[in-house]
């Protein structure tokens, strides 16, 4: 029998409840004025620190107001709430997840294994091929911490100096940090968005991140030619010298080819469609134990043990699988890097999502979510129209609701029973998801990816966004595979 990933659950176990007495301006009624909430909350009240938890509040201040549109429609307390207590068990497998995601960057960090990543990558740069170059090695730090702002805010600041000591425009160099970050940032199981988009749409992590690759590796490739044309275009002149960089890295760990026998073992084990939970464990023990065999004296500095035995080594492996972990080196610019929040630093995701299950467990028990998905139905008959509209609404809340996370929960949430019914398979809707939602976050000035890349990079937004073209090549790439109906996967096909 051939195993499959944990998923939240699929369209046909998930039905959304119908309500023939709302009509839809009651039913968007809770989604306008969360649109409204999250714009002030983000916009003028806590910027990038709005996902510390305010936004999550204002998820359940949103469920307050369906659930009033709900009891003036003769929807009971105890209804929403076992619509609740449903969308959240169907997250179960999703939470799980990245847990295990954050306990496995812990212990790959302390075991050099991230650090190798880092290491080998940086080597790549030539001075002839310096944009290209920065997409790529970008594009693997990113896939090996999944966080496309530490790759921007660490070795990102560093390619950005050094393109302009070449005398390459800083937003052409911003805007190919930006490219492989979020290359990263989609295609990475490390990644939260990764993990979220499927969440949202009751698919499977790895069979996304399958399904992303058709429209993912394209983009790529465009963006790499697109950036060696304008490359041999340019004069440059200088010499690109990491070596400072480098030597801090070899400084602080011990560097190997065989650390990369851990996500080796773990690509395998995905390969033949292993569940990702047992992948996830076995990456976390196998990082642990190289931290011991090939960084010893990382383990017992994280303790501030003098010898390494049997207690310290438990408690140092343990520590970097649960809670913050960072190891110091001579780099500034790598300090931020080399750090990770365990299981922990999964916590903010994790509660954004529970806040998410109640807004939408709610939008489900009175009806709304129907309502909407009829009129979206009915707006967009075409399957085409309805990838636009999932394109439109993505890019639409990255604008006004100024989040990320929220541009993927929300039309995830709204569009899952409109895909369902067209007879699309969830992976349709996750891959649109991240391919609008994800990517073009950081074009916008005042949504939080895009002020904070603008503010680290020290790059203006509108500067950078014409250069960033795997960001906003990537919504009329899916677009283009809906139009012409490529690798467009059917219920009927799972």
């Amino acid at each position: 029998m051939e195993s499959q990933d944990i998923k939240p659950t699929t369209p046909k176990d998930d039905p959304i409840v119908e309500n023939r007495e709302l009509s839809i301006w009651e039913a968007l009624i809770p989604v306008l004025a969360l649109v409204i909430m999250l714009f002030y909350n983000v916009k003028y009240a806590f910027g990038d620190d709005a996902l510390s938890g305010s936004n999550q509040f204002l998820l359940l201040l949103g469920a307050a107001v369906a659930a009033i549109v709900g009891f003036f429609n003769k929807v009971s307390y105890d209804q929403m709430i076992e619509e609740v207590a449903e969308n959240i068990k169907s997250t179960t497998g999703a939470l799980l997840i990245l847990l295990f995601v954050g306990s496995l960057a812990g212990t790959w960090l302390i075991s050099g294994i991230i650090p190798s990543m880092i290491y080998y990558g940086l080597q790549i740069l030539n001075p002839t091929i310096f944009l290209p170059a920065c997409v790529i090695i970008c594009a693997i730090i990113s896939v090996a911490t999944g966080s496309s702002w530490t790759t921007s805010a660490t070795v990102g600041i560093a390619l950005v100096g050094i393109g302009n000591a070449l005398g390459i425009d800083h937003g052409m160099t911003a805007g190919a940090v930006i490219s492989g970050a979020y290359f990263g940032d989609k295609m990475s199981p490390l990644s939260d968005t990764t993990n979220l988009a499927p969440a949202m749409a009751g698919g499977e992590l790895f069979s996304h991140i399958k399904y992303m690759t058709y429209t993912t590796i394209p983009t790529l490739i465009v963006t790499l030619i697109l950036f060696v044309i304008i490359s041999f275009s340019l004069d440059v002149q200088g010499t690109t010298d990491t070596s400072a960089m480098l030597a801090s890295i070899e400084h602080s760990f011990n560097i190997s080819p065989w650390l990369f026998l851990v996500p080796a073992i773990v690509i395998f084990m995905i390969i033949k469609k292993s569940p990702p939970l047992p992948a996830l464990l076995v990456g976390t023990l196998l990082g642990g134990v190289f931290a011991l065999i090939f960084q010893p004296e990382i383990v017992k500095a994280i303790t501030g043990a003098t010898e390494l035995n049997f207690l310290t080594a438990y408690k140092g492996i343990m520590t970097a699988i649960t809670v913050d972990t960072s190891v110091a080196t001579e780099s500034a610019e790598l300090n931020d890097l080399f750090s990770s929040g365990g299981m922990y630093g999964m916590l903010g995701t994790i509660w954004l999502i529970i806040c998410a299950m109640v807004f939408g467990g709610i939008m489900d028990a009175i009806g709304a979510l129907s309502r909407i998905s009829k009129a979206v139905l009915n707006l967009f008959d075409s399957v085409f129209g309805l990838f636009a509209s999932t394109v439109i609404s993505c890019i639409g809340l990255n604008a006004i609701a100024s989040d990320q996370y929220l541009a993927i929960v929300i039309p995830g949430r709204m569009y899952k029973k409109a895909f369902s019914d067209k007879g699309l398979a969830p992976e349709n809707l996750s891959r649109t998801l991240e391919d609008s939602g994800t990517v073009t976050s950081v074009l916008v000035p005042w949504n939080t990816c895009g002020a904070y890349q603008s503010s680290v990079l020290g790059v203006d937004t509108f500067h950078y966004a014409g250069y960033a073209f795997f960001n906003y090549l990537s919504p009329f790439t899916t677009l283009i595979f809906a139009a012409f109906k490529i690798k467009i996967k059917q219920l009927s096909d799972k």
